[in-house]
């Protein structure tokens, strides 16, 4: 009898790496604009240097912890011709003042991004605030601040699901140890402490999709956290998206972007049916540096029937800033939307996934 394996997906091939190259470029191109001055934090090995080459940027700053990666980064870098300048320096955003060192490679800078690694600063809170910092120092007035990370919403209420399943069935017997895994089609996420509790920071799990032959290990990120440490640094919370809210807001506008990444994981009506629960562990987060001398937008008096109201007449699809109220008691008093919206205090995720509460 012969037996068959199954083909070997390669990570370029592989649906979350398309799914995630799509996200990456779609963001560079709302916020890039040309002749802007970058500084990208865990950069790796270059591997996003096209995407700002295709944005026009003027100057890049490309910042690592790893030696090995700074140095692929360079040598990628120089192996080809490109239209920016640009610095690559091996520093850890978590742990150093990069304003220090960086004073003479071109700070301030326009742009400060983390498209891979933001939740390795979630270890700690002294990490994650050292790197909000360094954001805040190295951004201009009206900079901002954005990247993409796994969702702790989306994940959590996963995680949740599982625990509930795991108490209903050892009800009727003796007590089961707290479920730690959870398993889905394209990937397994499995905690490394069996807890019920979402702790704000160190709280580590290892994620493995289906066709990678090691798993990898990751901090959740406490989205009330990130947004009170920013603030104390300095920045404005934007917004904080699921990349499935991501895709349906921006797809009338990047359709052509995603069927070049994903050709495959499109049906014929735009929906992500074979891609929705890889694109859904995922979200953008975006800040912003206040800009001392921004004028506010212009506005235009609505008539609506018998009042009169004013409506901000934005230029651009971006949605407007959302504010947040002083912290109190250790937690940030962010105020709960209307219960049938569904919008989760740990972060957006897909509609079924979303917290109605803290946890």
């Amino acid at each position: 009898m012969m037996i068959t394996t199954a083909p070997f997906v390669s990570r370029t091939e592989s649906a979350q790496y398309r799914l995630y190259e799509f996200a990456k470029t779609a963001l560079i191109k709302i916020f890039a604009t040309p002749y802007a001055a970058v500084c990208d934090f865990y950069c790796g090995g270059g591997v996003d240097t096209d995407k700002w080459n295709d944005a026009q940027i003027g100057h890049y700053i490309g910042i690592d912890a790893s030696t090995t990666g700074i140095t692929e980064a360079r040598e990628l870098w120089e192996s080809q011709t490109k239209p920016y300048t640009a610095e690559f320096c091996e520093l850890d955003p978590c742990t150093e003042n990069l304003e220090a060192y960086l004073r003479d490679k071109g700070v301030p800078v326009d742009i400060v991004c983390c498209m891979q690694h933001l939740q390795l600063c979630f270890e700690t809170e002294e990490r994650a605030r050292s790197l909000l910092q360094n954001v805040a120092s190295l951004l201009k007035p009206g900079g901002y601040f954005f990247g993409i990370t796994p969702d702790s919403s989306t994940i959590w209420a996963k995680y949740q699901k599982v625990v509930e399943a795991s108490h209903n069935k050892g009800a009727s017997a003796k007590p089961n140890p707290v479920a730690n895994c959870i398993r889905s089609e394209h990937y397994i996420i499995t905690f490394e402490v069996e807890e019920e509790k979402f702790p704000f920071f160190g709280k580590k799990y290892q994620l493995k999709f289906t066709n990678d032959i090691a798993s990898e290990t990751y901090n959740l990120v406490h989205f009330p956290s990130l947004i009170r440490l920013a603030r104390e640094a300095g920045l404005e919370y934007v917004e904080i998206q699921n990349l499935t809210e991501f895709y349906d807001d921006n797809r009338a506008q990047f359709a052509g972007l995603f069927h070049t990444f994903c050709p495959t994981l499109i049906d014929p009506r735009g929906k992500l049916p074979r891609a929705a629960d890889i694109l859904g562990l995922y979200s953008t987060f975006i800040f912003q540096k206040p800009d001392p001398d921004f004028v506010p937008p212009i506005t235009t008096p609505i008539v609506d029937g018998s009042h009169v109201e004013d409506r901000e007449w934005h230029s651009s699809g971006r949605r407007p800033q959302t504010s947040v109220d002083d912290e109190k008691n250790g937690h940030l008093d962010i105020p709960l939307p209307p219960v049938d919206s569904g919008k989760g205090i740990l972060g957006p995720g897909p509609a079924d996934q979303r917290f109605p509460d803290f946890y």
